[in-house]
């Protein structure tokens, strides 16, 4: 390698972010500061009141806490960064950086995906399953599923990161991206990048692709379930639940799917952005509003949590 490109790789990546225009950057910083805002006090409330609540110590909300906690720390992994470059003249973040910020993205990512499964799974056992709830969802099952998402998502992340660390980045230094992506990182390479390609399309898919199939066959048996209801109040209730946290699981696995599972050469940059904004700011965001916020229990433990007011399981 010659001198050029020894110097080049030393040199930091520059965040292009989600505009060149500066014009833009004023209004896209006050949209993102509310939608992460809003999505930082939506989850981090939720992981509060259930915390609190013995009312909410129930498997479905000790799986939500998880799922909270870890959309909290998702999008904290990449917006802050974003909102600072969307101001700031010097959007440089050095490899060690970038490398750290894909790790926890990518881990917290797949834990997500992980969590969304276990949630169907504990809908399911819930509807088609009731008398056997307790023992198919005890503390030890939720406790274990937990772990495992956790486990097998930091294990995924590293991973990646040890491949993406030995390649070498001997082009231009520019992301047209808003944080450390792997298929605009990948276009930036002078190196073969054919083996993590592979390891995207292969074990990737192991923790994408086999969640979402889960979660899809979940709720085909939910269906099941809800079309035999005697009630038709309770049909409909229980199809308004379904169809709001398919639409949500549908808009998060849709995103990734069509950022990641292609070739790097058929990447588009801005095309990749938008659908990144989905699943990192616009879906951790809604999670609480359909998962949660419209739950009595967790209405009865919120005004609990802002009054001071102490509530036992009874209240529930």
């Amino acid at each position: 390698m010659d001198a050029a490109n020894k110097s080049s790789e030393g040199a930091p990546f520059i965040l292009l972010g989600l505009t060149t225009r500066p014009e833009q950057r004023a209004p896209l910083f006050v949209l993102f500061l509310v939608l992460y805002v809003a999505g930082i006090l939506g989850n981090g409330l939720i992981v509060a009141a259930i915390r609190v609540s013995p009312a909410l110590h129930a498997p479905m909300y000790f799986l939500l806490a998880h799922l909270s906690f870890a959309d909290l720390c998702f999008t904290s992994v990449t917006v802050p960064k974003m909102l600072a470059n969307l101001l700031a003249h010097d959007r440089s973040i050095s490899l060690v950086g970038c490398l750290t910020q894909m790790y926890f993205f990518f881990a917290l990512g797949v834990t997500d995906s992980c969590l969304l499964a276990a949630m169907a799974y504990d809908r399911y056992v819930a509807i088609r399953h009731p008398l056997h709830y307790a023992t198919r969802m005890s503390r030890t099952v939720c406790t274990a599923l937990v772990g495992t998402a956790w486990l097998v998502s930091h294990v995924h992340s590293l991973l990646h990161i040890l491949l993406m660390a030995r390649l070498s980045f001997c082009a231009s230094h520019q992301v047209p991206h808003f944080f450390c992506d792997h298929q605009p990182l990948l276009r930036l390479s002078c190196s073969d990048t054919r083996h993590i390609q592979l390891l995207i399309f292969t074990e990737g898919a192991a923790v994408v692709v086999t969640p979402f199939l889960l979660i899809l066959a979940s709720y085909g048996a939910i269906a099941i379930a809800i079309i035999r209801l005697p009630s038709a109040s309770g049909r409909l209730r229980a199809v308004s639940t379904c169809g709001s946290h398919l639409a949500v699981v549908g808009l998060f696995y849709g995103t990734v799917i069509a950022v990641y599972f292609q070739p790097t050469s058929r990447y588009e940059a801005e095309r990749g952005r938008v659908a990144t904004v989905m699943y990192t700011v616009v879906t951790p965001m809604l999670n609480p509003v359909i998962y949660s916020l419209r739950n009595r229990d967790v209405q009865g433990a919120l005004r609990a949590l802002f009054t001071g007011r102490r509530i036992s399981a009874s209240d529930s």
